[in-house]
């Protein structure tokens, strides 16, 4: 691998950006390894080769060299090589770091460089504001696909009418639900507003906690002052109608009675229906809490489904999940924070072309196919939560696809754009105060407006 690779990545002890999507386990991991794959028989037989729009013809001996993960898990692999042979480019993998801060960290380095070592990189949902720069509008390779990509993610990903990212593989915030449990207490169904969950979540907790399991609770979910309560806050405050802090076009638009409410709403559930200490939960503390089967709900990603299902889970085969609830008003909806990763190519790539149309093949229904049914990453790409082979190997896909088509929802991050760390933090900070009891609903969006438009302006 090339030296300058090696120095970048040892910069990363040295950088520090306090920036991060919502935690969701981070793709990756491990040291810096390569990895080529080269164009062979056998890759995904049978799928149709779809070369990208606006590609150039393959040169023989380009290597595209590629920041995508941890290419030793089965599924990339399988994918990479796939694309190999599509392509008919060599496509070299570096493994990037676990943590998305120091991923950030390295990709701004090798930016602020313009570095050619790294031709694609794959990039977090909340990133494309901050690195719009350096990355290469992929509209025209990806031409008329683009409809197949769920809009919300598009809409993400496009920064002054460019596409700086392809969908890769996604994320949305989900309500798990304990089905045994809303059988025994005679539910037929999960709750589709926060009213009917308050309801259940209590009847539930009080009846396990009769029967002589004191530390039983009826929701749990991530409270702690970070990125993961900026994810929570932003479904209660949508789900009721309350905007979505900073509008696409630049609007503040946290003060309001319907945002305040939905604090004051999440506040009422500590120590009450929720442990007093999930103010200071992560993503971990909760799934620890609903694994042990000590909760009847929990508000997590998609990746605590299979870890509930493992065979030594408690919990395994008597839970489902569905879309978070509804809040109160004309404009309730579903809301669930959009997560996820994209496919991006750099500016300062020597081989543009052949980095996009690895890029398009990577983010394409067949690459995406492959890392679905082999590793259970959810496509950005409705289609896939019909076909027949993805459901097969995950049957809960079926019941997210309504959660991604229409009611997922993007933090401000590609509006607010390198300022998004900063306004995140302060709501955050703020929200977790009326979460703790230190201020309520109404002073909290009065102090983030405040904040906001004195950062933005």
């Amino acid at each position: 691998m090339n030296r300058k690779l090696y120095a970048m990545l040892g910069l990363l002890l040295i950088l520090s950006l306090a920036l991060a999507g919502c935690p969701a386990p981070a793709p990756g991991g491990g040291a810096a390894q390569p990895a080529a794959a080269t164009p062979a028989e056998g890759a995904a037989a049978g799928a149709e080769a779809t070369p990208a729009e606006g590609a150039a013809a393959p040169a023989e001996g380009v290597v595209v060299r590629a920041m995508l993960g941890a290419v030793s898990r089965d599924f990339d692999t399988a994918a990479v090589e796939y694309c190999a042979q599509e392509t008919g480019y060599q496509i070299e993998v570096v493994n990037g770091p676990d943590s998305a801060t120091d991923r950030l960290a390295l990709y701004l380095q090798f930016f602020g460089a313009q570095s050619p070592d790294i031709d694609i990189m794959q990039t977090d949902v909340i990133w494309p504001g901050i690195l719009a720069e350096h990355l290469v509008d992929l509209t025209p390779y990806v031409g008329d696909a683009i409809g197949d990509y769920f809009p919300a993610i598009i809409q993400n990903n496009t920064v002054d009418g460019a596409l700086v990212g392809i969908p890769w593989f996604t994320d949305a915030g989900l309500l798990y639900y304990r089905t045994d449990l809303l059988e025994k207490y005679g539910y037929d169904a999960p709750p589709t507003t926060w009213a009917e969950l308050d309801e259940m979540a209590t009847a539930i907790q009080e009846g396990e906690r009769a029967e002589g399991n004191p530390d039983f609770w009826g929701y749990v979910w991530q409270g702690a002052a970070y990125e993961g309560l900026t994810c929570n806050g932003l479904e209660w405050q949508v789900s009721w109608g309350g905007g979505q802090i900073v509008e696409p076009d630049g609007t503040v638009s946290i003060n309001n009675g319907q945002a305040a409410a939905s604090f004051d709403m999440a506040a009422g559930w500590v120590d009450r229906i929720s442990p007093p200490g999930v103010v200071s939960y992560m993503e971990e503390d909760a799934r620890g809490v609903w694994q042990a089967g000590n909760a009847a709900f929990m508000r997590n990603w998609p990746y605590a489904y299979s870890l509930g299902n493992a065979e030594d889970s408690v919990i395994k085969d008597k839970f489902g999940v569905v879309p978070a609830p509804m809040g109160e008003g004309d404009d309730a909806r579903h809301a669930d924070t959009l997560g996820g990763w994209q496919m991006s190519v750099s500016k300062y790539s020597a081989n543009v072309d052949a980095a996009a149309a690895v890029a398009v093949c990577m983010a394409s229904r067949e690459g995406q196919k492959i890392r679905a049914t082999v590793g259970s990453m959810l496509p950005t790409i409705g289609d896939l939560y019909q076909d027949a082979d993805v459901l097969e190997a995950n049957p809960f896909f079926e019941q997210l696809y309504d959660v991604f088509a229409g009611g997922a929802v993007a933090r401000p991050s590609t509006v607010t754009g390198e300022a998004y760390n900063e306004v995140s933090t302060i709501y955050f900070t703020e929200v977790n105060k009326v979460l703790t009891g230190q201020q309520d609903g109404q002073q909290a969006v009065e102090s983030i407006e405040s904040q906001l438009q004195s950062l933005l302006q």
